[in-house]
């Protein structure tokens, strides 16, 4: 994505000219930038914004990389970071982001725009895990899974191979409903 085509507040224009061109018409948000009203709004282009909230060291995951990855239409909030390094980091404080201290594995991060996220079924198979703690997970999982159905057994798959993992049984369970809902 070419960087003239994103529109940082306060970089080339303020805050209120931003606003007064998406009221015109001429540009929409999304995330925490503005882009042309009619550019496609892609993996890179969600990825691009929220580039400024994702530090070194760091992935998007969770909602946040489910939605990067196309599921639903409007950003999360707060956004959600993973730990993409095996050594700690200072996380960052910010009440728009929960950071999870537990690595990501190299495999299960790509670059998109050049912002670290969850590849998509690793964020699959997180929300799916994390359901028994969180229920707001729901509409994240079943939105990747209609934008991706392919990944739904790839994950059913990675839960039947994973032993002893908290939350495992109902995150098969769901799974197994949406995989039967989408075919």
């Amino acid at each position: 994505m070419h960087p003239a085509f994103l529109y940082v507040p306060d970089a080339r224009l303020s805050l209120s000219e931003l606003t007064a061109a998406r009221i015109d018409g001429l540009l929409v948000e999304v995330g925490d930038i503005y882009v042309p009203a009619d550019l496609i709004e892609g993996r890179e282009v969600r990825a691009a914004g929220v580039a400024a909230l994702i530090p070194p060291g760091t992935a998007a995951s969770g909602p946040t990389a489910a939605w990067i990855h196309g599921a639903r239409d409007a950003a999360p909030s707060p956004h959600h970071l993973r730990r993409a390094v095996a050594r700690r980091i200072r996380p960052p404080q910010s009440p728009r982001l929960v950071y999870h201290d537990t690595p990501l594995p190299e495999e299960d991060v790509e670059s998109i725009g050049g912002v670290q996220v969850s590849t998509a079924a690793r964020t699959l198979f997180d929300l799916a895990v994390g359901l028994h703690r969180d229920p707001t997970l729901m509409p994240w999982i079943r939105g990747l899974a209609d934008v991706a159905p392919a990944l739904v057994p790839v994950v059913i798959r990675r839960l039947l191979d994973t032993r002893r993992l908290p939350g495992s049984r109902a995150a098969l369970a769901v799974l197994e409903l949406s995989s039967v809902r989408t075919t």
